[in-house]
């Protein structure tokens, strides 16, 4: 994936953060017949590498077994920015703002039952944060019957486009145009992403340069 330096992610920290940060992914494998199969997955980033839970048999396993190599993807849609925002008709100037993770590595079915303990524990401390289950063990039956895949990165790479290319007072500019469109609560967060503080009154400020 070629990335324009200005749109890289360039701290791994930031990518592993933001990967733990995004509820679901997608793994992409090869079928038999040649075509690719994506699925949605819950994940967990673990120890240098992406952790999944799955049914010990299917589609997507079979294709694991016979090529294991796979991509893997995560995204955030931050906000839409209407034509209009950047010119009065013309459809072309539309944008999004988002962030994305692409990875390309090596898919592996965990075998090591204290290993698939501690993927399966940290996709509970992920997904259920608010704790109230019993942590799991090498021993316990279920550990040995559900499948684990794991992912390892050859390659991973983050893209971001979140208003970064702009000047302090044109970000300004589209918050404006985002609060009226959007309505200032639902904005918050979106402004946030883009460097953006808003105070209690609906001021706004624009911090440094966002980055990732």
């Amino acid at each position: 994936m070629q990335l324009l330096k200005k749109y890289e992610i360039r701290s791994k920290q930031k990518i592993i953060d933001f990967l733990n940060s995004q509820p679901a992914g997608r793994i992409a494998s090869i079928d038999k017949d040649g075509y690719p199969q994506v699925i949605p997955m819950n994940f967990v980033y673990a120890n240098d590498a992406i952790y999944m839970h799955s049914h010990p048999v299917g589609e997507k396993i079979d294709n694991i077994l016979r090529n294991p190599s796979v991509g893997f993807e995560v995204d955030q849609h931050v906000c839409f920015l209407p034509s209009y925002y950047f010119h009065p008709t013309d459809a072309s100037q539309a944008d999004t703002l988002y962030i994305s993770v692409v990875i390309k590595g090596r898919a592996v079915l965990v075998e090591d039952n204290h290993e698939k303990a501690v993927a399966l524990n940290a996709l509970m401390e992920k997904y259920q944060k608010e704790g109230r289950y019993e942590r799991l063990d090498e021993g316990m039956p279920v550990v040995r019957e559900v499948a684990v895949i794991k992912v390892i990165p050859k390659d991973m790479r983050g893209k971001y486009k979140i208003g970064q290319q702009w000047s302090a007072p044109y970000r300004l500019r589209m918050a404006r145009s985002i609060i009226e469109r959007e309505g200032l609560e639902t904005a918050r967060p979106i402004l946030a992403i883009m460097g953006i503080d808003v105070d209690r009154n609906g001021n706004l400020e624009a911090r440094n340069e966002p980055e990732m």
